[in-house]
């Protein structure tokens, strides 16, 4: 005999007697979303093997919902939008920053003065997109996300915490947002490939607007 289906329930009432009414999700629910998780780590999986095999540049969405066996449409319910599996992608390569510049040994990590800490966090952004260029571009062609991500906000709430801990003075949210934006990866690229500047100038540079903006000294062996 088929058992009854469970009947809803309510779940508030208003001053005037009503109820909304809730279906609890039952047996199943659990089940459907750990297959999510599986199914979004299956495609992340498909898009790296991809970008190894063909280049950043030429993944598309296409190619990895053929490679996973599921429809476009799955991909594009899962990231959004190449951009958003790009950001996806980069996830395991931003934790490594991360956990560099918020937990890592000094000067890049805890226990280095902030000025110090600073200096390391630009040379180590500039290196690590560097070791992961064609990734990190893909991920910045939509300009209105490169801001809203939240491995954006991480970093600018780090270097916020460095200024002030540097003594640093005026409006560190402004000063923030303005160091942040020398090391955006599409003005590197460009400033690589087409001003034919070396890391160690842009590096240089890095180190100047430190000291500009905590009132340092630039280091002497620049």
């Amino acid at each position: 005999m088929t058992e009854p289906l469970p009947s809803p329930r309510p779940a508030r009432d208003d001053s005037a007697g009503r109820a909304d009414l809730v279906l609890e999700p039952v047996g199943e629910a659990p089940r459907l979303r750990a297959d999510a998780v599986r199914n979004s780590a299956r495609l992340l999986e498909v898009a790296a093997d991809l970008v190894a095999l063909r280049g950043a540049e030429n993944l598309t969405m296409e190619a990895v919902a053929q490679g996973a066996g599921v429809g476009k449409g799955t991909v594009f319910r899962r990231f959004g939008d190449r951009a958003g599996l790009m950001i996806a992608l980069l996830d395991s390569h931003e934790q490594e920053l991360q956990a560099g510049f918020l937990t890592g040994p000094p000067p890049l990590g805890p226990g280095a003065p902030a000025v110090e800490r600073l200096r390391a966090f630009g040379s180590a952004v500039l290196r690590h997109e560097q070791a992961h260029r064609d990734l990190y571009l893909a991920a910045h062609i939509d300009i209105r996300r490169r801001r809203t991500v939240p491995a954006y906000s991480l970093r600018l709430s780090h270097l916020r915490l460095l200024l002030r801990e540097a003594g640093a003075g005026g409006d560190l949210d402004l000063a923030a947002h303005s160091l942040l934006a020398y090391l955006d990866i599409t003005l590197i690229d460009h400033l690589v490939l087409r001003e034919a500047m070396s890391l160690e100038r842009i590096e240089s540079g890095w180190y100047d607007l430190v000291a500009r903006g905590t009132g340092a000294a630039a280091p002497d062996d620049r």
